[in-house]
């Protein structure tokens, strides 16, 4: 007897519906593949929204997990552990930063920039008290709590969740022009993904970035980068910025900075920046803990290595040419970096969860989004052999 219907039939009755998932339970997983609780195997193509960039059980990870487990998990922020100073220093070396706050989801990195690019624009660019205000763009996704589905323009996200907080400005993504209008003496900041991932991977036109590196500079407002999905290996770089050149004043990282074993998230920045915080103004009682650290520490030298970086470069060319291939033939759009894709299927074929449902019956997972979008994102540790049966196993269904 299968206890997939069962186990589904449990999650929908003891839980909130704030997610609509495949009917999958997954039991175990190694690599690229899920395994549920019928002994069904399936390659991942979701990654965890980027928070499983390494694979399911990565082994340098798990070990340093096991390692830790034995010693130490938690103190707070109350005292100093062995593994804090090593986590903030290799990863502020990644990012090319002076300093690093360390937190546990991407929403709370996202939060943490706020607060500190509001302190920042009071204290250090002389702000209006009360006046600050943050620059933002159409089709964001930056996490789900109240203040920042203030300024999402997904209905789904922020309807119902009113009053919403001030002090935010919302331009479309990808021009320039209307983001540098928008900018007054009271901006503090412009918050931006360098691709939208929950958008359908929107990549911004060439120059988009780059520009408003410029004009942030000029303006004496700072630019903060969320790359909580587009970062750390996911687009061939260890930053989509650096796609164009870009330094942003601030990271804002989450997903797989925690090897898909811990959430772990952080902010980096200079000095300047982040040293605005003084103690007590700012924290998080998990935030930056032994075990977290541990794991994190390793994904940081493993990115170090350049290895997954490449790895997404190459076989993201591999995807992409695959994809293209599928234009006319039931894809209308195909657009990404690097190991990651959104797709746009025919609206008069199926739509995006459809999409994903057949998929499944064939043993990929992928997610859907806005419609007839689905997005691809796979373990950096996918081989090019899985990468083509990804793309046949897609081919098959719009041929139906």
């Amino acid at each position: 007897m299968l206890r997939t219907p069962e186990a589904v039939r449990d999650a929908e009755r003891w839980t909130a519906h704030n997610y609509h998932p495949l009917p999958v339970v997954v039991a175990s997983a190694e690599g690229a593949w899920l395994t549920d609780v019928d002994g069904r195997r399936y390659l991942d193509c979701l990654a965890g929204y980027s928070a499983l960039n390494f694979g399911h059980r990565h082994p340098t990870l798990i070990d340093a997990a096991h390692a830790q487990l034995d010693k130490l998990t938690l103190t707070s922020r109350a005292f100093i552990h062995d593994q804090f100073a090593d986590f903030c220093r290799e990863l502020a070396a990644l990012c090319g930063k002076d300093m690093v706050l360390p937190m546990n989801t991407g929403a709370e990195a996202v939060e943490t920039g706020i607060k500190v690019a509001r302190k920042w624009g009071y204290q250090v660019k002389g702000v209006t008290p009360g006046q600050a205000n943050i620059v933002v763009a159409e089709g964001n996704f930056h996490g789900r709590t109240t203040t920042i589905v203030s300024f999402s323009t997904d209905a789904d996200a922020r309807a119902d969740f009113g009053p919403y907080t001030p002090g935010f400005t919302v331009v479309p993504y990808g021009d320039l022009a209307a983001l540098t209008a928008a900018i007054d003496e009271n901006t503090v900041a412009v918050l931006l993904e360098p691709i939208q991932g929950e958008q359908g991977v929107v990549v911004p036109p060439e120059g988009y970035l780059p520009g408003v590196r410029r004009v942030c500079t000029e303006r004496n407002v700072l630019f903060l980068a969320d790359e909580i999905q587009s970062g750390l290996g996911r687009t061939g770089a260890t930053f989509a910025c650096e796609h164009e050149g870009v330094i942003p004043d601030m990271y804002l990282l989450g997903k797989a900075l925690g090897g898909g074993i811990v959430p772990v998230s952080a902010v980096a920045a200079n000095r300047d920046v982040l040293g605005v915080l003084e103690p007590g103004q700012h924290g998080s009682t998990f935030g930056g803990n032994p075990l977290a650290c541990a794991v994190a520490t390793e994904v940081v030298r493993l990115l170090a290595t350049g290895e997954f970086q490449r790895r997404s470069a190459e076989l993201g060319e591999r995807l992409h040419a695959g994809l293209r291939g599928l234009l006319g033939r039931g894809l209308v759009a195909v657009r990404g970096r690097g190991l990651w894709a959104g797709v746009d299927i025919d609206p008069a074929l199926m739509t995006g969860r459809q999409a994903c449902e057949q998929l499944m019956e064939r043993g990929v997972l992928a997610k859907d989004t806005h419609g007839s979008t689905i997005r691809l994102a796979p373990p950096l540790v996918i081989t090019a052999e899985e990468i083509d049966l990804t793309v046949a196993h897609l081919a098959a269904i719009l041929a139906l």
